[in-house]
């Protein structure tokens, strides 16, 4: 039995959700099909760079991954979307932080979830969305617009290294989505971490199948002292679950 979706939009914006996530599935068989690591699933920084690395090249294989994903969507998994979604109109949470925006798919439910608390709390908030990549910021902003003013006024996407664009000009947020390379995921957390107010939730995808490169979060996360409440929820490949709880 299908269920019908969570999500409540105009048809359009169904429809492109639809072929977004269609077109990130595509991409990661290409992908891969044609590396080292080829597992038929979903991909992984850590492992592609891995890949890469072990390539004769004279190239950086930060800089061979950069390049190899320019134009790759790897969008968040739709059942993932579908439940942050779920969880913002739950919490009626108003202040997100993305990052890890890209084509900016997973944005797309950020903002009809806020938009959503916002109407049914009068509460102010937005959606904070982050890309180092000028060509994939731009091309996320077309897609926000194809969606409408629904979604296109309730994101603000800043431009460049988040460790620096995240450092000023927060409100108090309800919640981080990590979705980015892995060794930025701690960095990123501790920028946040002063605007997270109590009871925010963080959301990291992938901690099954890439928790080698999520060591160093996953041990911060998991230390009593940093203050978090923590659950490997069993979406594909995990999906990291935490309620900051500070003493």
């Amino acid at each position: 039995m299908v269920l019908p979706s969570p999500i409540r939009a105009a048809p359009h914006v169904l429809q492109l959700l639809s072929q977004l996530h269609k077109t990130s599935l595509e991409q990661e068989a290409v992908i891969s099909a044609n590396t080292s690591f080829a597992n038929g699933t979903k991909i992984f920084s850590t492992e592609i760079l891995g890949s890469l690395g072990d390539k004769e090249s004279t190239n950086n294989p930060r800089d061979d991954f950069d390049r190899l994903m320019l134009d790759k969507f790897i969008a968040l998994d739709e059942d993932k979307c579908q439940f942050t979604y779920q969880l913002i109109n739950s919490m009626n949470a108003t202040n997100i932080v993305e990052a890890g925006t890209s084509f900016g798919v997973s944005t797309i439910y950020l903002a009809l979830a806020i938009a959503e608390t916002k109407a049914a709390t009068g509460k102010s908030g937005i959606v904070i969305g982050t890309e180092k990549e000028a060509e994939k910021a731009a091309i996320a902003r077309k897609y926000w617009a194809q969606c409408g003013p629904e979604v296109e006024q309730e994101i603000d996407l800043r431009e460049g290294d988040l460790l620096e664009t995240l450092k000023s000009d927060l409100p108090i947020i309800d919640l981080l989505l990590l979705d980015i390379w892995a060794p930025l995921a701690l960095p990123t957390l501790k920028v946040v971490l002063p605007r997270l107010r109590p009871g925010a939730v963080v959301l990291t995808d992938n901690t099954i199948k890439g928790n080698k490169g999520y060591a160093d979060l996953l041990a911060y996360l998991r230390t009593p002292e940093n203050g978090f409440q923590n659950m490997t929820l069993p979406f594909t490949n995990g999906f990291e679950m935490s309620v900051y709880r500070p003493e």
